[in-house]
């Protein structure tokens, strides 16, 4: 397999795509938070105490993406046209799926900002409900679906969230 983030001395580089074509590229990520039933009915209500847990969530994820390659290291950044977190719940199961969607007209993908928004939105409800419950639990952060560009499209298992 070989790595194109490591020049020949193996030091790592920003991979140069100013030789490509720009092209419509979208990606959708999601991340799991799993409560307790209690408290996702509680944030799907508003009655948490620090407010609208998925509100303040939403702006979080749609800042994170933009601001992909302040924190990833060899990200490049983009000129992003179109970020969206949704959310979807499942009550019995005690889980709240973020759902991130970005689109960009680029030379390279968007599935590190979308990864990064659906991240940071499941990290935002977890910041909003921990007073409530400490044994939150992040994880299941997946890409579910990427196209445009070379590589063509890419679609996760329909069962796999949003």
């Amino acid at each position: 397999m070989e790595f194109n983030h490591f020049d020949a001395s193996g030091h790592a580089i920003m991979v140069d795509v100013s030789g490509k074509q720009p092209t419509l590229r979208t990606a959708i990520a999601a991340a799991e938070v799993r409560l307790s039933p209690e408290l996702l009915a509680a944030v799907k209500t508003g009655g948490v105490a620090k407010g609208d847990v998925l509100g303040v969530a939403r702006l979080a994820g749609i800042m994170a993406a933009k601001r992909t390659p302040e924190l990833i290291p060899l990200s490049h950044p983009l000129a992003i046209h179109n970020v969206t977190v949704e959310f979807e719940t499942d009550e019995p199961a005690g889980v709240i799926t973020a759902c991130c969607t970005v689109r960009a007209y680029e030379r390279t993908g968007v599935e590190m900002e979308a990864m990064t928004g659906a991240s940071l939105a499941a990290l935002t409800i977890y910041d909003m409900c921990k007073g409530s419950d400490k044994s939150i639990t992040i994880g299941a952060i997946r890409l579910l679906f990427k196209e445009g560009g070379k590589s063509g499209a890419y679609k996760r298992d329909p069962d796999s969230g949003c």
